[in-house]
C-alpha cells in the first residue's frame, strides 16, 4: 500500500502555484534577457519586473517604487537592520530588537556590534508577545532603529506592531518588521502599521524560493550592503532574478485576491489540530498567543522526548513537519524563541511546529492524530525524562 504523504512545513516553504510556474517560465526561456540592457531583449523583462513590483507592493499597500527585490528574506532584513543603521549613525548608533527576532535581525545586529554599534534585547512574555511599553524603556536618545517581527514563523504569534509604531513615531526613531511569516498570509498595510520598512519573502505564499523584497519608506535613507551596478534604484546591484521576480508578483497577486478564503480555510482546520492533539496525547503544551496566531501556525512542544526524533518518525510515516525553525532544526538545540518564552530548556526541546498550507485538509490532520500519539508512546519508553516523571508521580 502506497504511503500517504501529508506536508505540514509550510512555515519553511510552500509549493510554488501553477499558476505561478506558468507566469515565470517564459523568462527562463524566450524572455530571457537582462532588464539593465536597453535594446529590445531588455525591454520585456524589465517591463515584467515592473509589473511584479507593482504587484507586490499592492499586496502590503506599499508603493512600487518603495520596493527593492531581493534573494531572500535573511537578506532583506540584513539590508533593512544593517543599511537603515549605516544611514542614520550620524544620529547614533543603538539599535533595539526583541528575543525571538529570527536570526537574520538578531545577527545583524550582532554585526553592528563589531562595527561599533550597541543594541538593546527586549523580552516577551509567556505567548511570545513583544510588550510595547519595553520598547519605550528600550529606546535611548542615541537610538536610531527599532526591528520587531510582525510575526514569528515559530510559534505563529502576532506583535502590536502599530504600538510599537505610535512609539517609535513620537520618539522620530525608524521602525522595520519582518514580516516574512506574514505577508501573503494575513493582510498587511505598511500605512496602517505605521512602518518605516517591511521584509517579505516570495516562498512564504507560494512564490518561489530566492526571491524576496524589501519595503522601504519613501524619503527613508537606506546603505546599499552591495557594491556594484544601479539596480533597485541603487539600493541593491546586481543583475535581477527575473523569472522568480516575476513569480513573486503573480503570487501576491493571488495572495491578495484569494486571502479572505485561506485566512478562512486555514483557521478551521489549525484550530482543530490545536484542539484535538492535547486531548490525544497527554502533556502537551500549546506554543503560541491562543487568539493572535497566523491562521496556518499550530505548534506545540511534547513534554520528556526530542522535536528531531518525533520529526524523523513522522517522516518515516509520510509526515512533514519542523522542530522548531527551519534555520536551527539541524543544530539540535532548544529554540531560542521558546526559551524567551519562558520554557525550560528540557519542555523546549520536545517543539513540534505544524506549518499548515492551503491544500491541506481535515483528513491530513486526522492522519498526524492517529500517527503521532503511537510515537510519542514509543519515545517516551525510552525517555529517562518520562521514567523519572512517572516514578515521581506513582501512586499520586
Amino acid at each position: 500500500m502506497e504511503l500517504k504523504r501529508v506536508y505540514l512545513d509550510n512555515t519553511a516553504t510552500t509549493p510554488v502555484l501553477p499558476e505561478v510556474r506558468y507566469a515565470l517560465l517564459p523568462y527562463l526561456t524566450e524572455a530571457f534577457g537582462n532588464p539593465s540592457c536597453l535594446h529590445e531583449w531588455g525591454d520585456v523583462p524589465r517591463d515584467a519586473m515592473e509589473k511584479a513590483r507593482k504587484q507586490v507592493a499592492e499586496l502590503i499597500r506599499g508603493n512600487p517604487e518603495e520596493i527593492i527585490f531581493t534573494a531572500s528574506g535573511t537578506e532583506s532584513n540584513n539590508l533593512a537592520i544593517k543599511g537603515l543603521a549605516m544611514a542614520q549613525q550620524k544620529k547614533g548608533k543603538h539599535v533595539v530588537v526583541s528575543a525571538i527576532e529570527h536570526f537574520s535581525v538578531l545577527n545583524s545586529a550582532k554585526t553592528l556590534e563589531k562595527w561599533g554599534y550597541e543594541y538593546s534585547t527586549v523580552p516577551v512574555d509567556k505567548f511570545g508577545v513583544v510588550d510595547p511599553e519595553d520598547v519605550r524603556k528600550a529606546i535611548r536618545e542615541d537610538t536610531i532603529l527599532v526591528s520587531i517581527m510582525l510575526a514569528n514563523g515559530e510559534v505563529g504569534t502576532i506583535e502590536p506592531i502599530k504600538e510599537i509604531a505610535a512609539i517609535t513615531k513620537e520618539k522620530g526613531i525608524l521602525f522595520h518588521t519582518d514580516a516574512v511569516a506574514a505577508a501573503g498570509n494575513i493582510p498587511v498595510d505598511v500605512v496602517d502599521l505605521g512602518v518605516d520598512s517591511l521584509s517579505l519573502a516570495a516562498n512564504m505564499f507560494y512564490g518561489p524560493k530566492g526571491t524576496a523584497a524589501l519595503w522601504v519608506k519613501k524619503g527613508t535613507r537606506i546603505m546599499p550592503l552591495l557594491d556594484g551596478g544601479i539596480q533597485e534604484g541603487g539600493r541593491r546591484a546586481g543583475t535581477e532574478n527575473v523569472a522568480g521576480i516575476v513569480g513573486m508578483g503573480k503570487a501576491a497577486e493571488i495572495a491578495g485576491i484569494e486571502m479572505k478564503i485561506r485566512i478562512e480555510k486555514l483557521t478551521k482546520v489549525r484550530d482543530y489540530l490545536i484542539r484535538e492533539l492535547p486531548v490525544k496525547i497527554d502533556h502537551v503544551i500549546v506554543t503560541g498567543h491562543p487568539q493572535h496566531r497566523l491562521p496556518g501556525h499550530a505548534s506545540f512542544c511534547v513534554e520528556f522526548i526530542e522535536g528531531e526524533s518525533m520529526l524523523m518518525l513522522l517522516n518515516a510515516k509520510g509526515i512533514g513537519v519542523t522542530s522548531g525553525s527551519a534555520c536551527t532544526s539541524r543544530a539540535l538545540q532548544a529554540s531560542h524563541v521558546l526559551l524567551a518564552m519562558g520554557l525550560p530548556h528540557e519542555i523546549a526541546q520536545g517543539s513540534l511546529l505544524f506549518g499548515l498550507g492551503i491544500s491541506n485538509t481535515k483528513e491530513d490532520i486526522d492522519y498526524v492524530l492517529e500517527v503521532l500519539p503511537p510515537i510519542v508512546e514509543r519515545l517516551r519508553q525510552m525517555s529517562p525524562l518520562y521514567s523519572k516523571f512517572l516514578k515521581q508521580n506513582k501512586g499520586g
